[in-house]
């Protein structure tokens, strides 16, 4: 793929690392390891690194990781080096979902994994982090108002907001983007001397509050505290035509509530 590829607004804040290897070999984990930061570490404080899932085949993931700071990564997988570039840019993040899926490993109830677990495991495969000082915004989106959210904040999208993508498998899906592209997000408010100043908010502050968030529960009562977002329904991010009127007048993407929902929490960071 040539770095052109690249330049869509979904791969923002990972386009460093894609361009570097852009028509090279796959990065093995020697080239990955050698992108994180020096001070990552796994849920249970053990430096992390990544090694080839073939040098430790048959591990329990989670548990691996926690206890040994080893991430099994398997070559020439997409999926596999999403995820460890979301490490390298989220570790904190990262690492306090490792800590919690830890601590749920031993309370498993006749194969189920839990509430928190089902939370959990959806913001790592298919999550973003919605991070925005404009609460009307927040607010449609949890009400699923599609067109105040996206239409009527349409200028605000471009200066107001950083949508952070940390599902790995939401980035695989980015290699061939199809419309109806949905993230399970944490919305947050954040406070931050002016809304156009949101792309200035440092990456680090945020990896280390999403950290506390979860840490704090806030996922603990399972999926509900994720908001659907349409990704492709956010300014700039649909690659296959315009974003008009016929756009966003489909239900199949855009979907209206069901009767009685409760919308997801709006946390401040």
């Amino acid at each position: 793929m040539g770095n052109e590829f690249w330049n869509p607004p979904c791969w923002d804040g990972y386009r460093p690392f894609l361009k570097h290897f852009g028509g090279e070999a796959f990065p093995d984990t020697k080239w990955l390891n050698d992108l994180l930061p020096p001070d990552a570490e796994s849920g249970g404080s053990k430096p992390l690194r990544f090694v080839p899932a073939g040098d430790i085949p048959g591990v329990d993931y989670e548990r691996h990781i926690y206890e040994t700071g080893e991430v099994s990564t398997r070559a020439g997988n997409w999926h596999d080096l999403f995820n460890a570039l979301v490490w390298c840019r989220l570790p904190r993040m990262k690492a306090a979902l490792n800590a919690l899926h830890y601590g749920q490993l031993d309370s498993k109830s006749k194969g189920r994994r839990g509430p928190l677990r089902d939370a959990l495991t959806l913001l790592d495969e298919s999550g973003a982090v919605m991070l925005t000082r404009d609460r009307d915004m927040l607010d449609a989106l949890t009400e699923r108002d599609w067109p105040r959210a996206f239409q009527g904040h349409r200028d605000a999208w471009k200066a107001g907001v950083r949508v952070v993508v940390c599902g790995h498998g939401l980035l695989e899906k980015f290699l061939q983007p199809y419309k109806s592209i949905t993230a399970h997000a944490l919305l947050c408010q954040v406070e931050c001397p002016a809304s156009g100043e949101i792309g200035k908010y440092p990456l680090e502050t945020a990896d280390a509050a999403l950290a506390r968030l979860l840490l704090e529960g806030a996922l603990q009562t399972g999926p509900e505290n994720l908001s659907p977002l349409p990704l492709m329904g956010i300014p700039g991010w649909w690659p296959a035509g315009a974003q008009d009127r016929a756009f966003y007048d489909d239900p199949s993407v855009f979907r209206a509530p069901r009767q009685g929902f409760m919308p997801a929490p709006i946390h401040g960071i």
